[in-house]
């Protein structure tokens, strides 16, 4: 399946969840009701994803942690907050810089209209 027919149906699924559930609750919520939406659909999803940081030789396990990834190429970082800001979007960024990810899908549950909460990243090595 190709990366823009994947990125489709993750926000189908986006919109489903927060449809059924408007905005004001927790990111966790969101996070378990949408990897419930996209195993349903049969793609591949992982949880909460450590990445460690490699620095020169010195490699720390305790890096970050990606909400969800799916179909090992599409890092999918959650938020539940009045606006975006740069440190959202340096966050998803380095989270695919770190793991070699082409796509990336910031989403705000904390929005009226979920489409209004939506921001699509593309990462090139």
């Amino acid at each position: 399946m190709d990366n823009n027919t994947v990125t489709e149906k993750i926000i189908g699924a986006a919109i489903e969840v927060h449809k059924a559930l408007g905005p004001g609750l927790l990111e966790s919520a969101y996070q378990e009701c949408l990897y419930f939406e996209l195993k349903s659909l049969g793609l591949e999803v992982r949880k909460k994803i450590s990445l460690p940081i490699i620095y020169k030789d010195l490699k720390l396990n305790h890096g970050y942690r990606i909400d969800l990834l799916v179909e090992n190429k599409i890092v999918i970082e959650l938020k539940t907050v009045e606006a975006f800001t740069d440190v959202y979007t340096a966050q998803i960024l380095t989270y695919m810089k770190l793991g070699n990810y082409p796509l990336g899908l910031l989403l705000n549950f904390h929005t009226k209209l979920l489409k209004n909460g939506i921001k699509r990243f593309i990462h090139t090595p």
